[in-house]
């Protein structure tokens, strides 16, 4: 007589979910290396079987911690949406700020954000390559919009460093010190639609300036 196949347990993704948020608090609260499935498992109210279950190990629960940050932080397909659409290159530009901004300006205690904090001031062993690994479609998005406002061509070495000015303060609001003092906090207070308004003018002015010397000949 041949067995029925068993259904999914319709608890299962919310299970998953819980173990996802409580190992994402841990993880920003305490790191990689001294967060252990027990205590996962003790947080998010469920046994050490459930996380093996769902993860298959700590590494593997970890990895599944990252995905979710990086989703959360900036997904690729933020990106795509935005990049790919048919507004004109500027307008696409702001919206990636405004998008940007908008997240940095949540809630300023997002597990995701330290996650992600803490994998790239102390990398642990797999995490890196496990976040690299979407990087280069990433770039070659950004390389394009960038390419498209400057006419600077994607494989000439000025359109990185216009790409680096415009996106560093973008990773500094994000995953920058929450101190409770100082410039980025002040910055973090003040209106979303203000600090990206002044964010986009600014790199916007640098890119139309780096353009015109590229015209000329000259080296942005």
């Amino acid at each position: 007589m041949a067995s029925t196949p068993r259904e999914p347990r319709k608890d299962g993704e919310a299970t998953r979910m819980r173990i996802l948020e409580a190992a994402g608090e841990l993880f920003a609260a305490s790191g990689y290396a001294e967060t252990s499935n027990k205590a996962v498992a003790a947080k998010a109210e469920v046994d050490l079987a459930s996380i093996n279950y769902h993860f298959g190990s700590r590494n593997g629960l970890y990895l599944a911690v990252l995905d979710e940050a990086r989703r959360r932080f900036l997904d690729i397909s933020d990106l795509q949406r935005i990049i790919l659409g048919e507004q004109p290159a500027t307008e696409k530009l702001r919206a990636l700020i405004e998008l940007v901004v908008h997240k940095a300006s949540q809630r300023r205690n997002n597990w995701h954000l330290r996650v992600l904090a803490a994998e790239i001031l102390a990398p642990s062993p797999h995490g890196q390559a496990h976040l690299q690994a979407v990087a280069p479609l990433r770039l070659a998005l950004l390389k394009g919009l960038f390419s498209e406002i400057t006419s600077i061509a994607p494989e000439h070495p000025a359109l990185i460093r216009c790409i680096l000015c415009v996106t560093a303060p973008w990773a500094m609001m994000l995953i920058g010190p929450r101190g409770a003092s100082g410039a980025l906090h002040e910055i973090l207070g003040m209106p979303a639609d203000d600090v990206a308004a002044h964010l986009y003018s600014f790199a916007l002015a640098g890119l139309r300036e780096s353009s015109r010397l590229y015209s000329q000949g000259m080296q942005p």
